[in-house]
């Protein structure tokens, strides 16, 4: 037997058959072409092109009624990507330029777009570069393999599934979404990352995956069998029959788990001993809106607006932000906290795209609040169709990457700049909006109590608070080993901006991935926390946890794990309180 170690995506225990399903190569033909050929290259690459555009609507159209609703934007996503000019113009212009073929072309300028992703802030929005491989993969396939040997790929695999366990490279969110309709139960890929559109799909779809397994390819066969257990991200390859016997007795109680969970429905975030939980969802496209209502979420703690500056050539103006804020606001029954633009690292925003000569450290570079501060221009905008769309309902705006007084001050000096034109003007806006901060910033956090006093609320973003604490990349794979939600630093931060919104009478929520992992519910309700904001396909889970949980008996806990200095300790304590009955 063999154990393979990843990063699980989702709790559950699948146990199959290998099914190996190959990826485009890594390995690109570079070659010059003779002049005379340079018309015929970039016909070949056009219809490339024009293949996949039409297999994507393909798949668009053919998505069964059960498919979650975020699957439509993923594959729209993937149709703006083929909008770009760096994927569909610009490879064509090099080909006839440089006398190359169409395969190196596209490699060069999809790495552009790719440093581009690498360079935004947002840990989140920075894996989406994901996405621009797996577009290019499928231009790529159609290049090197031909457009009907990558359709039997696929199609083939009706009759071979029979629930086997997909091994591959990577997986498009499009084709995870179609091969679990056709039996897949999970999956397993060298590539991938916890926050990827893959990774949020697999959740939704109920899916079991462990990803970022960097052996996998070259380990596992066609048949081998498999147990993957994504709780603790381990593939075990050819178990014996013991281990085999094991995992299936886990797996049916997981089974009947999940059903019982199920029942929950809209059925309040309320503790044994009667205190409410507010459960509020991140959104980040209008598509994600469908998903709220099933999901019982009392509004919307994170209101991504990056995307609306994207996969353009110029930043959208006020009036289309203004219609997009409306329609959110419109359609969802409680709060809504829209996040101010946070991309970097570079000041110009030209479709999406970042300059080569953009700053490497994206992450600690002119980026959120850094980057509207120095350009009004870009913010303004923003600002002004927030306060306009607040009087639609009920809005809160929230500024990320805080980590100075200095900065606080200047965005709202510029907040009042902006309510004093728009009266001026006569325009109906709402000048009371309530205006919050984004604690993702270690700076921030420790003087949380300071902050306190000019917001109205915070809202504390884990994931780039974590990596900025541990100083780690989150999402570089080489240092996943040392991400840890439970360092005593980082817990020691979560307590203290909690408890200085608590002591200044402001409510504290937190958005990041932490809030809606259930392994840590209990012990961020004992530090104090009363609002979790998070991805809708969590939510049943953490309304569960929270209505198994007394209250009372947290506090108790948290300050037992504060004072933990070993992490094997501490992590063994955080077990021992999910495992208590708190009833």
């Amino acid at each position: 037997m063999l154990a393979l170690s990843g990063t699980g995506i989702g709790r559950g225990i699948a146990i199959g058959r290998a099914l190996i399903l190959d990826g485009w190569q890594d390995e690109v033909p570079h070659f010059q072409i003779d002049p005379g050929d340079v018309d015929q290259e970039v016909s070949r690459f056009n219809e490339a092109i024009a293949s996949v555009r039409l297999e994507l609507r393909h798949l668009q159209a053919k998505l069964p009624p059960t498919a979650p609703p975020e699957t439509g934007a993923f594959i729209d996503v993937h149709l703006l990507m083929l909008d770009d000019p760096l994927i569909s113009h610009q490879p064509a212009e090099s080909i006839e330029n440089e006398k190359i073929n169409a395969e190196w072309a596209l490699k060069n300028h999809a790495d552009t777009l790719v440093a581009f992703f690498d360079n935004i802030s947002d840990p989140y929005l920075r894996t989406k570069k994901e996405d621009v491989t797996q577009v290019v993969g499928r231009i790529m396939d159609v290049l090197t393999r031909g457009e009907d040997r990558r359709r039997s790929d696929v199609a083939g695999l009706d009759q071979a599934l029979n629930s086997r366990i997909i091994v591959a490279r990577d997986l498009s969110p499009a084709d995870t979404v179609m091969l679990r309709h056709r039996n897949m139960t999970a999956f397993v890929t060298r590539l991938g990352g916890p926050i990827s559109h893959t990774a949020i799909l697999a959740r939704s779809l109920g899916l079991t995956a462990v990803v970022g397994l960097h052996r996998v390819i070259d380990t596992i066969r066609d048949g081998d069998q498999l147990i993957v257990d994504a709780a603790t991200g381990t593939v075990l390859v050819s178990p014996d029959d013991r281990l085999l016997a094991q995992f299936q007795a886990l797996q049916q109680r997981q089974h009947a788990q999940k059903q019982a969970l199920a029942k929950l429905g809209k059925e309040k975030a309320v503790t044994r001993d009667n205190e409410e939980i507010t459960l509020l969802a991140n959104i980040e496209l209008p598509e994600d809106l469908d998903a709220l209502d099933d999901s019982g979420a009392a509004g919307v703690g994170l209101y991504r607006t990056e995307f609306l500056f994207m996969n353009r050539t110029e930043p959208p103006e006020e009036e289309e932000q203004y219609q997009a804020y409306c329609h959110v606001l419109n359609s969802v029954h409680g709060p809504v906290t829209i996040r101010t633009l946070d991309l970097g690292a570079d000041k110009q925003v030209d479709g999406g795209r970042a300059e080569p000569t953009a700053a490497m450290t994206a992450a600690l570079g002119l980026r959120a609040i850094r980057l509207c501060l120095s350009e009004p221009s870009l913010f303004k905008p923003q600002l002004r169709a927030i306060l306009r769309a607040a009087v639609h309902g009920d809005a809160r705006l929230m500024i990320p990457m805080l980590s100075s007084l200095q900065e606080l001050e200047q965005s709202l000096a510029l907040i009042r700049e902006v309510c004093a034109e728009l009266e001026r003007e006569g325009a109906a806006f709402d000048p009371n909006i309530p205006v919050g901060g984004m604690i993702e910033v270690p700076a921030a956090a420790i003087s949380a109590d300071l902050f306190a006093q000019k917001l109205d609320f915070f809202s504390i973003g884990t994931n780039d608070l974590i990596q900025y604490t541990l100083a780690i990349d989150r999402v570089d794979d080489s240092v996943n080993y040392l991400y840890d939600p439970l360092h005593p630093s980082v817990l020691r931060l979560v307590h203290n901006v909690i408890q200085a919104g608590s002591e200044a009478g402001i409510p504290v929520s937190m958005c990041g991935e932490m809030a809606g992992d259930p392994d840590f519910t209990r012990l961020l309700l004992g530090l104090g926390l009363r609002q979790f904001s998070m991805e809708p396909s969590r939510l049943l889970e953490i309304r569960q946890q929270v209505r198994d949980s007394r209250l009372s008996r947290l506090p108790g806990w948290a300050e037992r794990i504060l004072e933990c200095a070993d992490s094997t300790s501490l992590h063994g304590l955080v077990d021992q309180l999910n495992a208590e009955d708190c009833a």
